[in-house]
């Protein structure tokens, strides 16, 4: 017998009307989105099941509810991670959203501290060299990206001190002066307070809580490439969505 795929409940198929008109743009930020009582009586559906449609755009980021207006389209903030932006340059992309901009903010020698060292698979204190810049989009700062190599791998690198874009972003740089081709990542999550040298460029306090996703790359050959942690801005949603395995 041929599976029959069920059918959404009410109040995710009212959701997903609404969500797609705003893809659309139908309905823009700062816009009305229905409220309660307008789903009850456009649709005939119970007030209970017209909350849950509100608490699902608010759940998932469409919506902010403010007291006294309504539920209001919020300004869609999209957070971008490392791995997908070099999915981008990989596509030959330039590894940036539209409208979005890339600021240098600076490149330095430093001591390896634990964190780096672990990653890089070297000694703590062991000379390394960074290189941070900040993502910028309509919705303001969205990532202040950090991302260190060896200090010998930087000699094979001379661009990567310098204040210009990258053309392929540290990975492809990094295959095309050396050969060595970025195969295995491991990305991990976190909160963490975001760090004095990091926030003002972020626009927060100094230990401000803040989503933090670090990057550590490996070549062919199995050997660590570049380390990068991204911090990013408060107020950004990061959705993935796809079938369950």
């Amino acid at each position: 017998m041929a599976h029959r795929p069920q059918r959404l409940p009410v109040y995710r198929e009212a959701a997903n009307q609404i969500i797609e008109r705003i893809k659309r743009g139908d309905l823009q930020p700062g816009d009305h989105a229905p409220s309660a009582r307008q789903l009850v009586e456009t649709t005939g559906m119970s007030s209970a099941t017209a909350a849950r449609v509100l608490g699902v755009l608010r759940d998932e980021g469409w919506v902010d509810t403010i007291p006294g207006r309504g539920s209001i389209v919020r300004t869609q903030a999209p957070l971008t991670q490392g791995a997908n932006r070099i999915g981008m340059v990989r596509q030959g992309g330039s590894g940036l959203l539209d409208g979005e901009t890339v600021e240098f903010v600076e490149a330095r020698t430093e001591s390896a501290a634990q964190e780096v060292s672990d990653a890089l698979g070297i000694d703590v204190g062991a000379d390394v060299v960074l290189r941070r810049r900040r993502y910028v989009d309509s919705a303001g700062v969205s990532v202040v990206s950090t991302t260190w190599v060896t200090a010998d791998l930087a000699e094979r690198l001379p661009a990567f001190t310098e204040p210009e874009k990258l053309p392929k972003m540290t990975m492809g740089y990094i295959e095309d002066q050396t050969g060595r081709k970025a195969t295995q990542q491991r990305e991990t999550h976190s909160v963490g307070a975001a760090p004095e040298d990091v926030a003002p460029q972020l626009g927060v306090e100094a230990g401000e809580r803040v989503l933090k996703v670090t990057n550590r790359y490996l070549d062919q050959d199995g050997e660590p490439t570049e380390y990068a942690v991204d911090w990013h801005a408060p107020g950004r949603s990061l959705v993935a969505e796809g079938p369950v395995a």
